[in-house]
């Protein structure tokens, strides 16, 4: 039983040590704000979402919810975010600087039991 607990508290304190948004991620160069998201193709009208910290962007299947995300990879112009709400699901996401002001976001995981993959053009609008 002790094996068990110090490999379970050996991946805690990994986990932990693995911080949420490293200062070279690319989408710690984007300013926060409100973003209107459509999917390209679409004939539906954009959502807008608030993001003040724009790493929230990666979490679009999951806007209302508190969820951890953590950086999986950055290189670049794009950074891949895996995210987990608890109770509600998962995702990854890759998001692609376009601009500092024009995000390419690919997102799949679990939302409520039901997958979901969808691909966004995000673009800053203002301020929220």
């Amino acid at each position: 039983m002790k094996t068990r607990f110090a490999s379970v508290t050996g991946l805690l304190a990994l986990f932990l040590a693995v911080p949420a948004l490293p200062q070279d991620s690319s989408i710690t160069r984007v300013d926060g704000g409100l973003w209107e998201l459509s999917v390209p193709g679409s004939v539906r009208a954009p959502v807008r979402m608030c993001a003040p910290d724009p790493s929230l962007l990666a979490q679009v299947a999951h806007r209302d919810k508190q969820c951890t995300r953590v950086v999986i990879a950055s290189e670049g112009k794009e950074t891949t975010i895996h995210y987990t709400c608890t109770g509600s699901g998962f995702g990854r996401t890759n998001v692609q600087v376009v601009t500092p002001r024009s995000l390419r976001i690919a997102t799949q995981g679990i939302n409520n039991g039901a997958p979901f993959n969808r691909v966004y053009h995000a673009r800053r609008v203002g301020s929220c």
